[in-house]
């Protein structure tokens, strides 16, 4: 029988972000499969000057190798007709894209009435973590250029439905990251990162942007510091925002000697250092949807404190795998953080919690869900 011929339509490496890093993963867990999967990737997904990232982020070293054909530039809809007849001579059965913001709306329509293939959309995001004037007509868009949908969460699948009533949707999860690195021991990681090998450490990682709430994280630690003076953050990513606005802040709190901060990119063997130092993993964000930063923890075995916003609490087991604040505030993280200190002695347990639970969320698992969906979606006439 003739394998299903998906045309992969996403971010993949060397463009740095976890929609890139998700999307090699899933294509590999598609192929593994037996899927005929293309991948067609991005060159670059916006101008330079939109986004203000840290001065002092590095660029990620690009892979010896890559497997996407990067044909498309967002910016750019001269690609977009470029890309369109590449798909017309190949023939996929197939095309899965992936979204993330409106900006996109409009290439998922030429997609769809241009090639005349079914479109079956990976929604990472229904509303764009910056949310712009036009999107409810991208949103729009977008609608009458799919015939069905994958989400990784309840809360996108809501949103989705909210617009769309009569949407065909397929709701799976977010699946777990492993270490790409060799995790070194605790006590070695700390000793390179000159931490206390003692003190509780948590880790705010990824980028830095308004929504992700590096601030409110900040503002809680005063109260945390009052009871436990020795407790450490290290902060690690890239800023789309100016640092210097965190590192005034951080002088103001009068939290110095507390914060670690080290903007820019993360390599992959910075990141095992990063994850073996830390005890919890915080994600103060103010809005969300669903986020890889979790699942990269718990393939770390390291739970997590998560504010109640889209689909994080969904992944989170309440003193079990993490801590949810009862708000996205200051005062919710410090009570979480308070939770996390009253159980530092049940660690080795939550520990062996946390690798429970990933098990639930494997590649695997994703991709037959995934693979049976695009099955029925592309033998429908």
């Amino acid at each position: 029988m003739k394998a299903l011929r998906i045309a992969f339509i996403t971010p993949f490496s060397p463009l740095k972000g976890g929609i890139s890093r998700f999307s090699g993963l899933l294509r590999e867990a598609l192929s593994a499969m037996g899927y005929d999967v293309i991948s067609v990737g991005y060159r670059a997904l916006y101008p330079a000057f939109l986004f203000k990232r840290s001065a002092e982020a590095a660029e990620a070293p690009a892979p010896s190798s890559s497997l996407s054909d990067a044909r498309l530039t967002l910016y750019n809809p001269f690609t977009w007709l470029a890309t369109i007849h590449h798909l017309r001579r190949l023939k996929p059965d197939l095309l899965l894209v992936a979204y993330w913001s409106g900006f996109l709306a409009p290439l998922c329509y030429l997609l769809r009435h241009l090639t005349g293939i079914r479109v079956v959309v990976l929604l990472h995001n229904f509303t764009s973590h910056e949310s712009f004037f036009i999107e409810p007509f991208m949103q729009r868009l977008l609608a009458a250029s799919s015939d069905a949908f994958l989400t990784l969460s309840s809360a996108v699948s809501r949103e989705l439905l909210a617009v769309v009533p009569g949407a065909r949707v397929l709701q799976l999860f977010h699946p777990l990251y492993l270490p790409e690195a060799v995790m070194p021991f605790r006590a070695e990681a700390r000793r390179a990162l000159k931490l206390d090998g003692a003190a509780p450490v948590l880790l705010f990682f990824g980028y830095v942007r308004h929504y992700k709430g590096l601030d409110l994280l900040l503002r809680a630690l005063p109260e945390v510091l009052q009871r436990e003076p020795s407790l450490k953050l290290v902060v690690a990513g890239e800023f789309f925002e100016d640092p210097e606005h965190y590192r005034s802040l951080i002088l103001e709190l009068g939290l110095a000697e507390s914060v670690d901060l080290y903007p820019g990119y993360v390599s992959r063997e910075r990141s095992a250092l990063l994850f073996a130092a830390a005890e919890c993993v915080v994600l103060p964000y103010r809005s969300a949807t669903q986020s890889g930063v979790v699942q990269q923890a718990y393939g770390c075995g390291i739970p997590v404190i998560v504010t109640p916003v889209g689909a994080l609490p969904e992944v989170v087991r309440q003193g079990i795998t993490g801590w949810i604040a009862r708000e996205s505030s200051a005062a919710g993280l410090a009570g979480a953080i308070g939770e996390f200190l009253d159980s530092r002695s049940e660690l080795p347990a939550i520990h062996a919690a946390v690798e429970e639970y990933c098990r639930e969320f494997s590649w695997e698992a994703f991709a037959a869900g995934a693979g049976r969906f695009l099955e029925t979606e592309a033998s429908r006439t």
